[in-house]
């Protein structure tokens, strides 16, 4: 078949066509294979880089584990953890840092019916101190991985439990505790060799972060009475508001302290020198009541030295604490600064007489009623004598009337016909203020006792179900300021009965016109309520008991014992008697005529 110019054309231009797309796809092919390869090639020498860096990072870092933290694995081993109890504590050890991590109160509830934590591992809780490393290195031990622990019971029941931390050239650091039997005490001996090397100056700086958690139902009650006590050069000491202190004596132990718990660090041979960084959380609804910082500074001997101390996890009691170590008794609020003088009165009497009840009745309401019954019995003389004194001034009441009435709205000329009054009856109008000044005493004294006994503590009683804090019958849903979102019954009938007393007491007095001492019986039971709605429920029992009883023996005392009738002739047969003036008396009366001339002048001169 024969073909046309225009076909041979066509398929000659098709050919060149179909060449020039085969020629131009396959060196495309090429430079992209080319292209890939360079690719591969680049990212093979990028990765081969990285893994030349990553093991030379790897060697460095080696080379620093080595040089600078000196041990090897101890900045990258594994953490162990290893349990200790005895029948009050239970201790979880960690080999990370050679230190306890969790301290378990096995006989204490918190309110939400835990057992007490004193230390908790989701806190922040640390014990530390510096080491050096290699040259200008230094790495903190708390950061380091001790030995996974061994653990070894001794023949007197005790616990021993042991990190040991090698270091080069032979020498280590260990960290020795021991747990004994029915204590809260646990030993920690600090062991180490090399110490010049290893410190500075040959110093140990102690470095102890601690933070405290609630453990009471009410948050802000527990808050107001945590604070950190310490003993420095033998000296009792605390600080209960945010604030620094540095210690420039010897220091013999530290304790973090809240309302009925501490934990404390004590120090066998004592601290040189320290300071202190201590906040109280704020008084919200956070469960932290507050965080120290407390660093102090030993002096380590010779080149191998041990160094005793010893941690104490446990409860607030006077008794244990008096032999845990010197001075630790005073952890326990039972007086301080200004009260002071109270701290006798609960040691020596409070304590001993409320111990004795406590051993015939199992419960702690009633110790607290026959505690109640036993000082009123103690304090029944002066009562008595104060009702006595008030039956004489209710039976000069109508003199006393007549007398205002005779002399007019001179105030001074009052005062002292009243006097002349008392002195002829002889009666001290002082006397009925007796009992109440002995009470002063008597309730700073109950409510310290009351605040820091931690017997207490979750010690149900008639509708109360923890004397250690206030009772609750009813939630108002709204907060009153200084009174709070709640009801405390025992607290409301305190307040009544007293409210009752000064009614009585008014009824007693003769002088009625000062406005202060009139409305005192309604302004009074308004303050108390405000103060005692958040008091402890068993200091509010006790006064609720106590004024109940003083109602009791107003109305017993005043209808069967005192004969008013032979109380008014005993006031006329006196009156014929000889007197002789008290220099008191004297003195108060010539006081009296000074300062009414005084006006007198002035009246004239105007």
């Amino acid at each position: 078949m024969g073909m046309d110019r225009n076909t041979i054309i066509g398929f000659v231009l098709l050919g060149l066509l179909l060449f020039t797309y085969l020629f131009t796809a396959t060196k495309s092919s090429q430079e992209l294979q080319k292209q890939k390869q360079h690719q591969a090639d680049s990212l093979a020498l990028i990765q081969k880089v990285q893994e030349s860096r990553a093991a030379a990072h790897d060697t460095a870092k080696a080379v620093i584990r080595d040089t600078v933290a000196g041990w090897g694995l101890a900045m990258d081993g594994t953490e162990k953890l290893i349990t200790v109890e005895n029948d009050l504590l239970k201790i979880v050890f960690s080999n990370k840092g050679g230190q306890p991590k969790e301290v378990i109160l096995k006989n204490f509830k918190e309110f939400d019916s835990t057992q007490v934590r004193l230390l908790d591992s989701t806190l922040s809780n640390r014990v530390s101190y510096q080491i050096n490393t290699g040259v200008n290195q230094t790495a903190q031990i708390a950061n380091l991985y001790f030995n996974e622990g061994e653990l070894q019971k001794e023949p007197d029941g005790s616990q021993k439990i042991t990190f040991k931390l090698p270091a080069p050239n032979g020498g280590f650091i260990q960290h020795e505790y021991v747990v004994h039997p029915g204590s809260y005490l646990v030993d920690w001996n600090l062991a180490t060799t090399q110490a010049g090397n290893l410190f500075s100056q040959n110093n140990l700086n102690l470095d102890w972060h601690v933070q405290m958690e609630q453990t009471q139902p009410f948050v802000y009650y527990e808050k107001r009475l945590t604070n950190i006590c310490f003993s420095v050069d033998h000296e009792f000491d605390y600080i209960s508001a945010k604030t620094d202190k540095t210690f420039e004596k010897q220091v013999q132990w530290v304790s973090a302290t809240q309302q009925f718990f501490n934990r404390t660090l004590i120090s066998k041979s004592g601290f040189e020198s320290g300071t202190l960084h201590w906040a109280r959380e704020p008084e919200d609804s956070s469960s932290l009541l507050g965080t120290a910082d407390v660093h102090l500074q030993t002096k380590l001997t010779g080149s191998a030295t041990t160094l005793n101390f010893q941690w104490y996890y446990g409860p607030n009691d006077y008794h244990i604490l008096k032999n845990a170590a010197p001075g630790m008794d005073k952890i326990v609020d039972l007086g301080r600064d200004m009260y002071a003088f109270v701290r006798p009165i609960n040691i020596y009497v409070i304590m001993p007489v409320f111990s004795f009840f406590k051993k015939f009745v199992s419960s702690y309401g009633i110790a607290i009623l026959l505690l109640t019954l036993f000082i009123r019995l103690l304090t029944s003389p002066l009562v008595y004598r104060s009702y006595l004194s008030g039956a004489k001034m209710k039976a000069l009441r109508p003199e006393i009337d007549a007398m205002k009435k005779r002399v007019g709205g001179d105030q001074q000329q009052v005062g002292v016909e009243q006097m002349k009054l008392f002195r002829e009856a002889g009666v001290n109008p002082l006397g009925g203020c007796i009992p109440a000044i002995l009470q002063i005493p008597i309730f700073f004294a109950l409510y310290t006792f009351f605040n820091s006994n931690v017997a207490l503590r979750g010690q149900p009683f008639l509708w109360a179900k923890d004397l250690s804090v206030y009772d609750v019958v009813a939630k108002l849903g709204f907060t009153i300021p200084a009174y709070g979102n709640h009801i405390s019954l025992f607290a409301t009938i305190a307040v009544i009965t007293s409210f009752l007393i000064s009614l009585y007491g008014m009824s007693m007095t003769p002088d009625q016109s000062n406005p202060a001492m009139k409305y005192m019986p309604y302004f009074m039971p308004v303050m108390l309520l405000l103060f005692f709605n958040r008091l402890p429920a068993a200091l509010t029992w006790y006064y609720t008991v106590s004024n109940l009883i003083t109602l009791i023996l107003q109305w017993v005392i005043q209808n069967y014992i005192i004969d008013h009738d032979l109380v008014l002739a005993k006031l006329q047969a006196n009156r014929n008697k000889p007197k002789t003036k008290p220099k008191w008396q004297e003195r108060f009366e010539q006081m009296q005529e000074a300062q009414k001339k005084t006006q007198q002048n002035k009246g004239k001169k105007s």
